[in-house]
This record gives C-alpha cells, sequence and structure tokens, in this order.
C-alpha cells in the first residue's frame, strides 16, 4: 500500500457523522483523549489514538441520525487504552453518556460503553489478561 500524508497510516478508519465537527473533536479529545491529526475546513477531521484513527464527517442537515440513539446500540467503535478505569473516570466527568460501566470479560478484557453527544458508540477496553481463545469458549480460525 502507497504511504499518503493526507491519510493515517492505520488500514480500517471508521468515519462518523456529527453534525458539528469541530465541537465533536474538541468534545472527543477532551472526553476520550484522541489527538487531532488533520483537518480540511469545519467539515472533517481526522483523530488519532495509539496506533488507530478515525474520520469524522459533517452530517448534512436532514439526514438521518444514528439507529445507536435509541436504547441499546447496533454498532460501536472500540478503542483499546491504558487505564480503563482512569479513561471512564475522566470520560465520565466529561460528560460521556455512560451505556456499561467497566466490566471484567472472561475473554481478558476489562471494557465499557459510552455514548458521545453526536450519539456514537464507543467501547473503551484494557486487557488485564493473555488467554488463549480456547479457554473461554473461542475457536481460532486458521489462516487461509
Amino acid at each position: 500500500m502507497l504511504s499518503n500524508r493526507s491519510m493515517p497510516a492505520c488500514a480500517v478508519v471508521p468515519e462518523l457523522a456529527y453534525p458539528d465537527v469541530e465541537a465533536a473533536t474538541t468534545w472527543l479529545c477532551g472526553a476520550f483523549g484522541f489527538r487531532p491529526r488533520l483537518r480540511v475546513g469545519s467539515h472533517r477531521a481526522q483523530l488519532v489514538m495509539g496506533g488507530g484513527a478515525v474520520v469524522l464527517t459533517e452530517l448534512a442537515p436532514g439526514e438521518a441520525r444514528l439507529p445507536s440513539e435509541a436504547a441499546g446500540f447496533a454498532h460501536s467503535v472500540m478503542v483499546r487504552v491504558h487505564d480503563i478505569d482512569g479513561h471512564y473516570a475522566h470520560a465520565r466527568k466529561r460528560g460521556a453518556e455512560i451505556l456499561r460501566a467497566p466490566a471484567d470479560y472472561p475473554y481478558g478484557e476489562r471494557q465499557y460503553a459510552a455514548r458521545d453527544p453526536g450519539g456514537h458508540v464507543w467501547v473503551f477496553s484494557e486487557t488485564i489478561a493473555d488467554l488463549a481463545p480456547e479457554e473461554w469458549g473461542g475457536t481460532v480460525e486458521p489462516e487461509a
């Protein structure tokens, strides 16, 4: 793959739409710890954290809102962090709507879920144990 200084280096980059990209950028950086990488006017921004990235795009006036605004959520973006409890406390203090408090899961992760002001759901995860998938009921698929 060619390198392009206008694009994040990671292979998967979610694009999330917000009615106000500048406000969403400020909020996501302040509450969740992202860092702005690139801005395109006031209608597009690239944010980075660790080795990952997300692109914020402008939600057109009258464009449908997300199904995740209803009770529960149909999709989310997962971000791996260090110190999940500290991250959770910071996000909560900054106004993140907590959907699921931090909890330990049998596959070796501690996670919490939050909804941002744009209606997008974020799942934050910290590894707490290195477990083989077979230890908790997972199945590893053979490589093609």
